[in-house]
């Protein structure tokens, strides 16, 4: 263990409490000393130096030159920050060259990679400031301003900020060649924290061979990446669908990342024509958006689109397909477990089913006593694999992981050929009159319909029912919603999918509360739906 700092290891859950860890595939079986840092940058570096690695507005980035910075950070965060092994550092900043570079080089001196949301505000910032005991930060210095003042377990946060010449100044004295720390495998590298769609987040700790393995894994087998790949996506780097999107699976094959100028779905439009991306990942709710330039020709680089962060509703699939004959990837990770760990690519895509369970891993659905369940039967899905849950300090752990498996908090059906099949978050299973009604089964019949823009659906309390389904739906101009709109949307419903699961409530909203990576809130929805709180 190279740790100085011990804090994040000290404050792992009982190895008791940790899910069981499958290593079957060859690639999963690491050495012992391992840094994902070296692993992702140096070895492409030392070997093919002039590569391209990402590509930006502003210019190209080679292999070589990308090394030379990580570097020069790599020295500014051992000598000017005095940053010890195992020390946390906390990154603020939009996707970048800067903030790529900066996880690699806190990676590379052996600390612990926390990265944040730019839409993070000053008290969201300050819990994970304390919970992760964090004494050091790199920040863009547009987003500086909420984290003036923060203190950290021994006094005011040491930050340096780039955009404003402090952190350059400091590079540009800094020497190349800075050797990197010799990590154990297990060494935890990342803190990462949920994005907060049940309340309060958790921290979740990865080690050096956690990194790894996402790419060695879902990228590796259903993918297939080559060199000369360009990916790109719209997720922020503090987003583990993100972290592996944009810098891990394109480091990890040596092929090069692209950073978009924003995070809207025009800014992906336009970014994947000017750089020839050629792996796409975004949410569903940006696909969906981007269906009027789907058939264009902005895309005609592109090999694989990727979709994660929440359920792919069919409606948006089958679209997506007609207009660019590309099959969008589905796929469900969680922060816990670093990325994705069920999807299907190519031939191996059912139409509405997530896919199966990626290569290196394992899944069930388990029953209430926390057992396999039978093919067609509901219930929670659970995982094993390379990588699982270790939530740092927090009591939660004993919720998420059951006999060994990863118990996400979704309900699911497992089909006899192992393809799994998204119901719902399993406590947003509506009960109404004794019927199970899955919440994204009724979204997905309402996006159908040309006037709904987005939709969410859940289950209020009724005494005769025991719950009711409410939806609510953000229209697309010019149409406002009315009784008359009302009547038209419950029919709609009432004649794609069986008429018992159609909204008995629909409240017309102007947008629906989501996390900053985009994941829908729900339970906001029904503390506004209780009077506890407003869904907006």
């Amino acid at each position: 263990m190279a740790h100085v700092d011990t804090f994040v290891r000290d404050h792992l859950p009982p190895v008791s409490q940790w899910p069981e860890f499958l290593f079957e595939l060859p690639e999963l079986r690491y050495p012992p000393l391992l840094n994902c840092a070296v692993e992702l940058l140096d070895r492409h570096a030392a070997l093919r130096p002039h590569a391209l690695a990402i590509r930006t507005a502003e210019g190209d980035w080679s292999y070589g030159r990308l090394k030379d910075l990580v570097d020069r950070l790599c020295a500014v965060l051992a000598c000017d920050m005095r940053v010890e092994p195992g020390n946390r550092v906390l990154l603020r900043s939009g996707n970048s060259v800067m903030l790529y570079a900066a996880w690699l080089a806190v990676a590379r001196v052996g600390a612990v990679v926390v990265a944040t949301m730019p839409l993070l505000r000053r008290r969201e910032l300050a819990t994970i400031v304390d919970k992760a005991r964090i004494r050091h930060a790199l920040c863009e210095v547009r987003l500086a301003a909420e984290l003036g003042g923060l203190e950290g377990p021994d006094g005011r946060l040491r930050t340096l900020t780039w955009g404003d010449g402090e952190l350059e100044s400091r590079l540009a004295t800094q020497p190349t060649g800075t050797a990197a720390v010799e990590t154990a495998q297990d060494d935890p590298c990342l803190l990462a924290f949920t994005s907060g769609t049940t309340g309060e987040p958790k921290a979740t700790v990865h080690f050096h061979r956690d990194v790894l393995a996402m790419a060695d894994t879902f990228a590796a087998h259903l993918l297939s990446p080559r060199p000369d790949d360009v990916f790109t996506g719209t997720p922020p780097l503090a987003f583990t669908y993100g972290l592996g999107a944009e810098l891990v699976f394109p480091l990890r094959f040596g092929a090069a990342t692209a950073v978009m100028t924003g995070p809207t779905p025009d800014h992906l439009r336009e970014g994947i024509a000017r750089f020839g991306a050629t792996r796409v990942f975004t949410a569903p709710t940006a696909y969906r958006a981007l269906l009027a330039q789907a058939a264009t020709q902005e895309f005609r680089s592109v090999r694989s689109f990727v979709s994660a962060g929440e359920h792919l509703p069919q409606p948006t699939f089958d679209a997506w397909h007609q207009a660019t004959g590309h099959r969008i990837i589905d796929g469900i990770g969680a922060t816990e477990m670093i990325h994705i760990f069920i999807s299907a690519s190519g031939d191996d895509i059912r139409p509405g089913s997530t896919g199966r369970a990626v290569p290196g891993y394992r899944a069930c659905v388990l029953d209430e006593d926390d057992r396999p369940a039978a093919p067609g039967t509901i219930g929670r899905l659970a995982v094993r694999g390379p990588t699982g849950c270790r939530y740092l300090a927090d009591e939660r752990q004993l919720s998420y992981v059951k006999r060994g498996w990863n118990v996400t908090g979704d309900a699911f059906v497992v089909d006899d050929e192992g393809y799994f099949w998204y119901q719902a978050r399993a406590d947003d299973m509506i009960v109404s009159s004794g019927y199970n009604i899955a919440g994204p089964e009724v979204e997905g019949a309402l996006l159908e319909h040309p006037s709904v823009a987005e939709c969410a659906v859940i289950g209020v309390s009724d005494e005769q029912r025991g719950q009711l389904v409410k939806a609510y739906v953000v229209l697309r101009a010019p149409r406002s919603g009315d009784e008359a709109l009302t009547r038209e949307l419950q029919d709609f419903v009432k004649n794609a999918i069986a008429p018992y699961k159609y909204p008995r409530q629909i409240e017309y909203v102007a947008a629906l509360p989501r996390t900053a990576t985009g994941k829908l809130q729900r339970f906001r929805l029904r503390a506004g739906a209780d009077g506890d709180g407003t869904p907006d």
